[in-house]
């Protein structure tokens, strides 16, 4: 790789690094939480979860102790829970470990919970000005097409080479006398990975042209030169995503709403979820069902269809919407909870696999409900 894009690079990130709240620190607690936040999510969509997350857990203590469904409450909207299962679980780690203090050293925040390489490097870079790069897609993205490289970057080897590559080339920073960008209390090796990730993000986009007119380091780019741009990188990601058919039920009484807690392991772990079956029920398998769990079903009204991908499996979801009144007969289901809407907003985590059918119960009253019994 060309030692000569840096200083173009650098000077780039100071006039056009978008103004971010994680930006304006140097603290671990706050880039830990940001990285964790950014993997799988916009930039956009995680500015008011940070805020928020931050106000409610300011330090690494109080989040080692939140309790789980409040944890998950605060993280509701990000998905890939396990990010908020592992960042306490980390937390735990720090507190009784390391005296509350984030370690420094790479291999020990590899040895946390949920950090891999790439937050690792961006926690020492920019926390603690450490020499190590922090790559993510973005920046695997920029590598490739520097280098006209045509191998898959997902492969692990590709991923190690570039690292392998950039930490040489972070060496050389303080040689090259570029003066961090910003402000003093920022550092060469925490804005050098900050401004490949955001050339990445604004310049050298994917699923697109990049907007190679206007980038800093095009003169040291190979696929520029050869007019690969839009032909790189390679990714092939492998297929076969396990699809599972799903019926979801909104069970509504005068009580509120019914959902149940997931299991403590497997997918979507402790969160909670409305009543659902494998496979698409009809509406007489419905009212059966129902009755199973000790209701009756005054009115079954069909909903939306919807699908929600995971990584490894996607579900195929119909719904129906339930009016329904306890039963005589069999006692009733001891899992299901029912909520008012107010209350699933404010202390149930619900997944957003969810979301197409949560949104039907927004806006029920309990007026609305009155005619259950």
């Amino acid at each position: 790789m060309r030692d000569a894009f840096v200083k173009p690079l650098l000077e780039w990130y100071s006039e056009n690094a978008r103004d971010l709240p994680w930006r304006h620190t140097t603290d671990p607690y706050r880039i830990w939480i940001s990285e964790v936040m950014l993997q799988q999510t916009r930039v956009e969509a995680v500015r008011k979860y940070y805020r928020r997350f931050l106000e409610a857990l300011p330090d690494i203590r109080s989040l080692a102790s939140c309790p789980d469904d409040r944890l998950l409450k605060l993280w509701e909207g990000l998905g890939y829970y396990s990010r908020a299962r592992n960042l306490k679980k980390a937390a735990q780690i720090i507190c009784s470990e390391y005296n509350e203090q984030f370690p420094a050293d790479q291999k020990e925040l590899l040895r946390l919970p949920g950090i891999g390489s790439y937050t690792a490097g961006a926690i020492a870079s920019i926390s603690f000005g450490t020499k190590i790069p922090a790559v993510d897609g973005n920046v695997l993205r920029v590598y490739a097409r520097m280098l006209c490289m045509e191998e898959n970057i997902l492969l692990p080897a590709v991923r190690k080479k570039a690292e392998a590559d950039l930490e040489r080339v972070m060496k050389i920073l303080p040689e090259a006398g570029i003066m961090p960008p910003q402000s003093q209390e920022e550092n060469a090796a925490g804005c050098f990975n900050q401004a490949l990730i955001e050339l990445g993000a604004l310049v050298c986009v994917p699923n697109t042209a990049p907007s190679c007119g206007i980038c800093p380091v095009k003169d040291e780019c190979s696929a520029y030169e050869r007019g690969m741009t839009e032909k790189l990188p390679v990714r092939i990601k492998e297929n076969g995503r396990k699809i599972v058919k799903k019926t979801v039920l909104l069970v509504q009484t005068v009580d509120g709403t019914a959902v149940r807690k997931r299991p403590a392991r497997g997918l979507l772990a402790g969160l909670y979820e409305f009543p659902n079956e494998d496979g698409w029920l009809t509406s007489e398998e419905v009212i059966a069902y129902i009755e199973k769990n000790g209701y009756d079903a005054l009115r079954v009204r069909p909903l939306p269809t919807a699908k929600h991908v995971f990584s490894h499996v996607e579900w195929h979801m119909t719904g129906y919407e339930v009016r329904a009144v306890r039963s005589d007969g069999a006692g009733q289901n001891k899992d299901w909870i029912f909520a008012e809407a107010e209350q699933l907003e404010e202390l149930y985590p619900i997944p957003a696999a969810f979301s197409a059918y949560y949104s039907h119960i927004m806006y029920v009253k309990p007026a609305d409900r009155a005619d259950n019994g």
